[in-house]
């Protein structure tokens, strides 16, 4: 798990506050850098970070609402080659919940992208979200 890439990307609707969309995405990664890109309709949010340490606060979520099961089945279902792709609940982030959620139409005003790179993902998710059993 040495190398690890997070990718973090929701887009901003015309009628949504980019400081709370950056907030909901700091909520759940921490100091992340981003960077807002326009669109046709309102803008594109990136975020990138390398390293456990992305994820740390991540973690510290899924402990605290006691989610670690519902997260580890979002995970795996997520999982392809050496990369897990998953959807949080913009609106959940923003008040410091986690929320996983799909890719459309389950939030509405759009949901937070996370793509995670690393060598090993599995021990990856075994780390974030080990089974409570």
């Amino acid at each position: 798990m040495d190398e690890v890439e997070v990718h973090v990307e929701a887009e901003i609707n015309p009628t949504e506050s980019e400081e709370k969309v950056k907030r909901a995405v700091e909520n759940v990664f921490g100091n992340i850098q981003v960077q807002v890109k326009p669109l046709t309709r309102g803008s594109l949010l990136t975020a990138k970070a390398k390293g456990l340490e992305a994820l740390t606060k991540l973690y510290n979520l899924l402990r605290r609402e006691r989610i670690r099961d519902a997260a580890r089945g979002a995970l795996f279902e997520g999982l392809s080659g050496n990369t897990i792709t998953f959807y949080l609940n913009k609106q959940v982030a923003f008040a410091g919940h986690v929320s996983f959620s799909k890719a459309v139409a389950e939030s509405p005003l759009g949901p937070i992208k996370v793509q995670v790179k690393c060598d090993d993902p599995r021990q990856l998710i075994d780390w974030l979200a080990p089974k409570t059993v």
